[in-house]
């Protein structure tokens, strides 16, 4: 347990006793969160504008950094760009220190040396981002500190970050929810002669106006399997894949859906009612409790029965901030990392993609993709509409 005073303990926007916990077992003494999600995290939800967009600036680039010595959030840092200094006369920062005096990813590394030079705490175990820390400021905290001080904290970060909160889970939803129904209203506009390019722009035009991030768009068209934008030109009776990420307040939308120039004959209506058997398969086990892997066993079995599972495809993984975070519930997908969630129990407030993909040989490609967040008696669908053909007619 921490030991904060109450005034700010009130003002922590995570779970700092679960922190603690998670730092302790991971055997960690002070956090140096350098990321820009888990920062934004850690800091309740703040991002900084002037760097939304890019990193780079003059010969460096933007480090946030947030110190966090467990089990004193007292003792708590935000080091920010001096730009930043606004944001500190506006109490965006529940930190008890923020120093925006940082102009460089070494120079905002050299003054978090500062910082805990400051706490006394010489021998500490540092845990930082690895993946997330450029070298010219590793090298100045290695310089600081003996290299076995410094330790990685991806993976507590993650399981801080696993279950969502009723706000988060607000986010997905609006975030899946505006998706799709950028996704409908981009298929409603596609005519013949159009190109994949002019596709995505205007998915990328309906998902701004409808306040989200447009991040991409993977896109097939006709029987090619090719999914990025290019000039290839739609012809009637062609099928459409969009599958798209955008985020609202961060919070990522990634979902898949089809569409057809003309009416679907009875095979392929068959095709894209066998790969929602399945995503109704992998829905089935999940509920709060449930072993994570029960998810693949489940859709699996029913894939392998169909005559089309050699161009069958399934896979399911975390969603949050992050694409591709905790639950991770598989070792072998096309994104490397352990699958930490196979054996474990799944928990209320964790989010899930499930996503079932087809390369018909003839018909092209066909996929669904969803979001499924996970309560105690099952689970809830975001973004569910669309999953039948969307006809444009």
């Amino acid at each position: 347990m921490n030991s904060q005073p109450t005034a700010l303990a009130s003002k922590i926007p995570f779970d700092a006793d679960k922190l603690d916990t998670l730092l302790d077992q991971a055997g960690i003494d002070i956090l140096i969160a350098t990321s820009k999600h888990n920062v934004q995290y850690l800091l309740g939800g703040y991002r900084f504008f002037f760097f939304d967009y890019m990193d780079a600036i003059g010969l460096s680039r933007y480090l946030p950094v947030l110190i966090y010595p467990k089990g004193r959030p007292d003792k708590a840092v935000f080091i920010g760009y001096g730009l930043e200094k606004y944001e500190k006369e506006l109490n965006r920062f529940w930190t008890p220190t923020a120093d925006t005096s940082s102009r460089t990813s070494v120079g905002a590394a050299q003054l978090a040396v500062s910082h805990i030079g400051k706490m006394g705490v010489a021998s500490a175990k540092i845990g930082v981002e690895t993946a997330f820390l450029p070298v010219d400021a590793a090298d100045a905290l290695r310089s600081a500190f003996s290299g076995n001080q410094i330790v990685d904290a991806t993976v507590p970060l993650e399981r801080l970050r696993a279950r969502k909160t009723a706000e988060e889970l607000s986010f997905l939803k609006q975030a899946s929810e505006r998706v799709v129904a950028s996704m409908q209203a981009a298929f409603a506009a596609s005519k013949p002669g159009m190109t994949k390019h002019d596709v995505v722009r205007r998915l990328r035009h309906e998902e701004i106006d409808r306040d989200l991030m447009f991040e991409y768009c993977l896109i097939t068209a006709g029987t090619s399997f090719n999914r990025a934008p290019s000039d290839q030109q739609l012809r009637v009776g062609d099928i459409m894949s969009l599958d798209s990420g955008a985020n609202y307040h961060s919070y990522i939308g990634d979902l898949c859906r089809m569409g057809i120039l003309g009416q679907p004959d009875s095979e392929l209506v068959d095709l894209l009612a066998e790969i929602e058997t399945i995503q109704q398969a992998a829905r089935k086990p999940i509920q709060a409790g449930a072993r994570g892997g029960d998810i693949f066993a489940t859709a699996e079995a029913v894939m392998h029965s169909s005559p089309n599972v050699s161009c069958l495809e399934f896979l399911a993984h975390g969603m949050g901030l992050v694409s591709h975070e905790a639950p991770r519930l598989t070792s072998t997908g096309p994104v490397p990392y352990p699958g930490y969630d196979v054996d474990r129990a799944l928990e209320s407030g964790m989010v899930i993609s499930i996503e079932t993909t087809m390369h018909h040989p003839k018909r092209g490609f066909i996929k669904l993709e969803d979001t499924i967040t996970v309560t105690d008696s099952g689970w809830e669908g975001f973004g569910d509409a669309g999953r039948t053909w969307n006809v444009v007619t």
